[in-house]
């Protein structure tokens, strides 16, 4: 049966392994487990949930770092009919309680390390009757090994690809968080396509040093298993060093990776580390500079360069052959296979190439929507040319030269990309004035060369108060995962607004400009010992 075949997601993973079972499947944790290793652990998992009464089309929150236990997680999940709702684990209590009011998942599997996040919202009531830990946690849940020592039969639910697979939660412009609803067509639609036009092939190596719960990094288990490939799944990218090693002791052929990445990647000295074994690296979240590219082509000749857009809601969108980066480096390309893009104007009329407008995105990967947000979703996923359909507004404005390839120039919305992730200034806003002190606040971002943007905030305090930088940051960390914490905070007297009363964001930059020439002032002025004159 050919791999794109499957009509069900979970079906591309079953049948690699039937056909290659000994392969290796996984690399993690200086762990290795073969295809029927993990299909074996994602049949005991899966009776397991169907034991607990896990039935199809019922949410599974796994809040989980990179890991095997994830990956049993999101298969078994989906060979019982339900859906996998990855939760990134840097989410903090209150989220993670919004998030499981919202979709009422009957099962949380995660990490001991994490129960102090999980157990508060756990013990005020929720719709999780099972709790499945990993790791050494006396009295904290089911334990991990209990819930695989269950041999038997899955009973096959009768899913089908029209049925959700997943929730993906990303960060919304109204700072509440959204669940993108992804069907199986969806995934199976999108990673097919993705697949197609990398050439990815069942003796690839790759290296995932993506979380799961960002749709990147998820896509690389989905489509390294669907290929027969091998993943290397490690948990951060925060020591280069040591993926490095990694890769060269692991011969990774593919790397897919963001721009924050490739900045401390390309700081090294990559001599030491033999990594000729590189076919292909892709990037997306944010765009390489002209710079990246060349140095990364410089060092990695042998390797195919893709720059990639896409969005969570479709999983991808566009890509640039590497064939193309000499004519068009600042390009990301054209649409993907099986799927249709094009431009419009602010009535909505389609625009021909050599303009400007909002990008449209239409074919079978689009998503089903946002998870119990009607009014979100009616926002963004418009009638489509034929009766039924629906297209996705991308809410970025993208230019297009005159053969059709599409030059990103900005958001409709305020979200901020940073580090691969998005942030909603909204979000970080709503934490900087829940502290007693600041009257208001508001979060820009800023053009970062590791960050791609960098999260900036400005607060107005409260007569009496006398907050510092570190005061509002150490204040975010307790309420904000780790890449939405501002990397600097302006603290001014009043807010630049508009005649009507909205926030001013020109005004904001402008008040940044001012703020950062008043620092090199006073730096100046120290290191010459003149005292500057500010008016």
């Amino acid at each position: 049966m050919s791999i794109y075949s499957s009509t069900l997601l979970h079906q591309t993973f079953e049948h690699t392994a039937r056909r290659v079972p000994q392969r290796c499947a996984l690399v993690c944790q200086e762990g290795r487990y073969s295809y029927a290793q993990v299909a074996r652990d994602v049949g005991r998992l899966a009776t397991f949930l169907q034991h607990r009464g896990v039935q199809r089309g019922d949410r599974v929150a796994l809040f989980l770092d990179n890991s095997p236990e994830v990956v049993t997680a999101i298969y078994a999940t989906l060979a019982v009919g339900a859906v996998f709702m990855p939760i990134n684990p840097l989410t903090k209590p209150e989220k993670l309680a919004h998030m499981i009011k919202e979709t009422q998942p009957g099962v949380l599997v995660s990490h001991t390390h994490l129960r102090e996040v999980f157990e508060p919202v756990l013990a005020v009531g929720s719709s999780v009757h099972t709790c499945i830990v990993t790791g050494d946690a006396p009295g904290v849940g089911i334990p991990w090994e209990m819930a695989l020592a269950h041999p038997g039969q899955v009973v096959e639910p009768t899913t089908i690809d029209q049925d959700l697979a997943a929730i993906l939660y990303t960060s919304g412009s109204t700072g509440e968080p959204k669940g993108i609803m992804l069907s199986h067509r969806n995934m199976l639609t999108a990673q097919a396509s993705v697949c197609s036009y990398l050439g990815l092939e069942e003796d690839d190596i790759i290296l995932c040093a993506l979380p799961l719960t960002f749709d990147y990094g998820l896509y690389q288990i989905l489509m390294g298993f669907m290929q027969g490939a091998c993943v290397v799944l490690e948990r951060t990218f925060v020591f280069p060093v040591k993926i490095l090693e990694l890769m060269a002791r692991e011969k990774v052929t593919v790397f897919p990776g963001v721009p924050t990445m490739f900045t401390l990647m390309l700081n090294l000295d990559l001599h030491p580390y033999d990594l000729g074994h590189l076919r292909i690296i892709t990037n997306t979240a944010a765009a390489l500079s002209e710079h990246q590219i060349h140095d990364i082509r410089r060092l990695f000749p042998q390797a195919r360069l893709f720059s990639m857009y896409g969005l969570s809601e479709c999983k991808r969108v566009s890509y640039l052959p590497p064939e193309q980066l000499d004519v068009r480096p600042l390009s990301v390309g054209r649409g993907m296979p099986n799927e249709e893009v094009y431009l419009i104007d602010e009535d909505g009329n389609r625009l021909p190439n050599g303009h400007t407008g909002e990008l449209v995105i239409r074919g079978s990967h689009v998503m089903r929507g946002y998870w119990g947000k009607p009014e979100e979703t009616a926002k963004c996923l418009k009638p489509g040319p034929y009766p039924g359909e629906q297209v996705l507004l991308s809410g970025d404005i993208f230019r297009t030269d005159e053969e059709g390839y599409l030059y990103f120039v900005g958001r409709k919305d305020d979200i901020i990309k940073s580090r691969g992730e998005k942030v909603s200034p909204r979000e970080v806003e709503n934490a900087i004035d829940s502290l007693e002190g600041v009257l208001e606040s508001a979060v820009i971002g800023v053009p970062d060369p590791v960050l791609g943007q960098a999260v900036t905030a400005f607060v107005v305090q409260k007569e009496g108060y006398r907050y510092t930088e570190k005061d509002i940051v150490r204040h975010c960390l307790t309420r904000l995962e780790n890449f939405m914490v501002p990397k600097q905070v302006v603290f001014v007297s009043t807010l630049p607004k508009t005649n009507t009363g909205k926030i001013s964001k020109n005004g904001l930059y402008q008040a940044l400009v001012k703020y950062l020439a008043l620092e090199l002032c006073f730096e100046l002025a120290y290191v010459f010992s003149v005292a500057p004159a500010i008016t």
